[in-house]
């Protein structure tokens, strides 16, 4: 059997930050690859790494040890420009706030990274991925108008409208009640496998976790646990029925 590529490879990866004191760690040899199509979730006490880890995947921050690869690409020796490349063309993005441009319309800011990389069919693509998510009613309304939910659903859509290769979600159901916070995993679950997208999902929320494909705990800077395989495909896809059952 072989095995899907590795669109993230970290070898012994660290990370800190200069003090008065010195350096004060973050990360300390974090040795972690994550395939295509494969849903991981990350997990660990506040304040353990995990928002500096996927950080470091989506080349927000340089690791001062070790190395990081996206998609083939050396992030440590990469230049802004070429990781502001990486991330426009293979690298979406989800974060707990929505980060929405306040001043646009729902599909305005999904097309946003299609406009960016002159893509000729920004908006036709946008309002197919605002439709996918259930919002082709919303699309002319701005942020304000919008629920938490509804917002997040614009950030995912965004995300996945210029078809990467990697979506980096860090606690993307945070702000919202646990109904609408299902109803969103379900469409980034279905959206991911749909594509064969990676997705690395940072989440303080265990039957979440137990829902992805593998779960790596970190602590104190160091992955203490990698679960490999949490369930076979069929109990995994159970899983999958849950969430949306619940969410519907």
């Amino acid at each position: 059997m072989t095995l899907p590529e590795a669109v993230v490879v970290l070898e012994q990866a660290a990370l800190s930050y200069p003090s008065p004191e010195g350096e004060v760690p973050v990360l300390n040899g974090i040795d972690l690859q994550v395939r295509a199509g494969e849903i991981l979730a990350v997990t660990g006490p506040s304040g353990s790494g995990k928002s500096s880890l996927i950080a470091i995947m989506g080349g927000l921050e340089q690791v001062t040890g070790g190395r990081a690869f996206v998609k083939g690409t050396d992030l440590g020796k990469a230049g802004e420009a070429e990781r502001t490349r990486l991330r426009r063309d293979f690298i979406g993005v989800v974060f707990q706030a929505y980060h929405l441009v306040p001043a646009m319309t729902a599909l305005e800011n999904v097309a946003l990274p299609l406009v960016l990389a002159r893509a000729p069919d920004a908006h036709e693509r946008a309002a197919s991925m605002l439709e996918a998510m259930g919002l082709r009613h919303r699309k002319g309304h701005r942020p304000a108008a919008l629920s938490g939910g509804e917002q997040q659903r614009v950030a995912i859509a965004r995300a996945f409208v210029s078809r990467p290769r990697l979506i980096l979600a860090d606690e993307p159901t945070g702000n919202l009640d646990q109904k609408t916070g299902e109803s969103i995993i379900s469409a980034m679950f279905e959206m991911a496998r749909a594509s064969g997208t990676a997705l690395v999902l940072v989440t303080h929320d265990a039957s979440l976790a137990e829902a992805c494909d593998r779960r790596i705990e970190i602590e104190a800077g160091r992955i203490r646990r990698d679960s490999g395989m949490l369930v076979a495909q069929k109990d995994r896809g159970a899983l999958h029925a849950g969430l949306s059952a619940r969410a519907n």
